[in-house]
């Protein structure tokens, strides 16, 4: 007869669950928020550093590549050497490398320091994840993803608004400053309530199947990031890392399989519902980050938004989302995920579709309407779609599946940006192209009244006027574009959710026989 076996979390208290909770919400919404954080201070950060537009990106390239190379390996590490010792020197190698981005004096400086960051901060999502999912019981899995999916997608949201308001105020400075108290209460509550779990000293790391893996992972993600600024396959690094990344992953499918002991375990994608919500997953973070690129140089350059009210009007998708997951978190537990999941992708299509009909004189209500409505159906699709994933996987796979789940978000979300900033300056062309053409001087707006006085075709000054006025329009057009693209993967992606299979809802009691 098998040995009753209570189930993780079982023996915590109400005080203790709920110290727990905070402690590595503190921790995992530090790490988000730094995804986006840094994004609306940038213009500030080149100044300061003399470098081009395209070197200060490498302060969120060096952060991203970071956290998507170290994120997969965070199953391996905490069975090797304890959750818990895990999360302290990941809270508090961040907290140090977020001080030294403050301080940073040059470019170099500051990517090395995002490095760091990006190293140590890699396993703050996925060892969230499965903390909470074993801190709670599994019929209350789905309120525990709620109060994940707040902070994994309200950290990302709300970084512009927060990142504006300490760049006007102080300086971009503190927008790593931050980080320092927050990490170290983060780091005090988890030393205090968190227990450590099991170590597994025998445990064999595939080398070869990491090497490879970070190796393709790095160069998709330059790749993406440098491909719009490279002219994508016209220029000689893309085209080599496109190849040095197709060469790894074909290494890493073939050691994977043929490996005894391969770095992630093959069989791990074999449980349906965790293999499809990974595709959601991808879409999600594309849609969530493709639109977070998007808006503030919407707002900021051709809506002429200061830099704290575009910041503030980002933040109604936090709010949505917000409200969202404390719903969606009750209705889990009367309506399957998999519906859920549909609905909030409509929902979030629908937004889409609104924003793809501003005009350049939007009124301000509009950009907050659709941002609350945007967040909430995106918050809608999160927390079913995190509880789903793991629902049929074992308790010991959690750690492992969180650091896959979380590497597909990672992806999605470069892969997505590329994507619209991509079709953005592509789409701009194009339709400068075709509004010129049609402007002749036998257009009867440029004949007469006001237009003709403001766009002389006779003068420099009426051509100069004249063409930033087609360029505005055409930019006003690519946005446009990128939101009906948008739009289109919400609704192509909401039909799978029919390929989920059924979760357990029973209520099992703490002390079931282990299988």
């Amino acid at each position: 007869m098998a040995i009753p076996q209570a189930e993780p979390g079982a023996d915590l208290t109400p005080f203790n669950r709920a110290m727990i909770t905070a402690g590595i919400m503190l921790a995992a919404t530090m790490q988000t928020l730094d995804t986006t954080i840094a994004t609306i201070a940038l213009p500030h950060m080149q100044g300061a550093f003399s470098v081009n537009l395209e070197q200060i990106t490498w302060v969120l390239t060096s952060y991203i590549v970071a956290a998507a190379i170290m994120m997969p390996p965070t199953g391996w590490l905490a069975a090797r050497f304890g959750r818990k010792r895990l999360y302290l020197v990941s809270v508090g190698g961040f907290t140090v490398a977020s001080a030294l981005c403050g301080t940073a004096g040059s470019l170099t400086a500051m990517v090395v320091y995002r490095s760091l960051q990006g190293l140590f901060g890699a396993s703050l999502i996925p060892l969230s994840q499965a903390t909470l999912l074993d801190c709670y019981p599994r019929e209350r899995h789905g309120p525990a993803m709620a109060i994940w999916g707040m902070g994994i997608m309200g950290g990302p949201i709300l970084g512009p608004t927060l990142g504006g308001w300490l760049t006007q105020n102080y300086t971009w400075r503190w927008v790593f400053y931050m980080n320092v108290p927050v990490g170290v209460l983060a780091a005090l509550m988890i030393a205090v309530f968190v227990t450590e779990t099991g170590r597994n000293r025998t445990l064999s790391f595939d080398v070869f199947g990491f090497a490879v893996l970070s190796v393709g992972i790095a160069a998709l993600q330059v790749l993406l990031d440098r491909g719009q600024i490279k002219d994508w396959f016209g220029s000689r690094e893309i085209i080599i890392e496109s190849i040095v990344a197709a060469i790894a992953f074909y290494a890493f499918a073939v050691q994977t399989f043929m490996a005894e002991h391969p770095f992630i375990r093959p069989n791990l994608f074999a449980d349906r519902n965790f293999s499809v919500a990974l595709l959601f997953r991808l879409c999600n973070g594309m849609i969530l980050f493709g639109s977070a690129a998007l808006l503030p140089p919407f707002l900021q350059e051709l809506l002429n938004y200061p830099v704290l009210t575009a910041g503030l009007l980002l933040a109604p998708r936090g709010i949505g989302a917000l409200v969202a997951m404390t719903i969606v978190g009750q209705l889990i537990r009367r309506i399957e995920p998999r519906f859920l999941i549909t609905i909030g992708f409509l929902i979030t299509a629908y937004a889409l579709f609104w924003m793809a009909h501003f005009s350049l004189y939007v009124p301000t209500w509009e950009i907050f309407a659709s941002g609350v409505v945007q967040g909430f159906g995106l918050g809608f699709v999160n927390v079913p779609l995190a509880t789903i994933a793991f629902s049929t996987l074992a308790a010991e796979r959690r750690t492992e599946a969180a650091g896959v789940y979380n590497l597909l978000r990672a992806v999605g979300s470069s892969a997505g940006i590329s994507i619209v900033t991509t079709l953005l300056d592509r789409n701009i062309q194009i339709n400068h192209a075709i509004i010129g053409a049609a402007v002749t001087p036998f257009d009867p707006l440029l004949r007469g009244g006001v237009a003709a006085k403001l766009w002389n075709l006779g003068t420099a000054r009426g051509l100069t006027l004249l063409n930033a006025e087609v360029t505005r329009q055409a930019t006003m057009i690519g946005y446009l574009d990128d939101f009906k693209l948008m739009m289109i993967l919400a609704i192509a992606v909401a039909p799978f959710a029919i390929f989920f299979g059924p979760i357990h809802r029973r209520r099992e009691p703490l002390n079931e026989p282990a299988a």
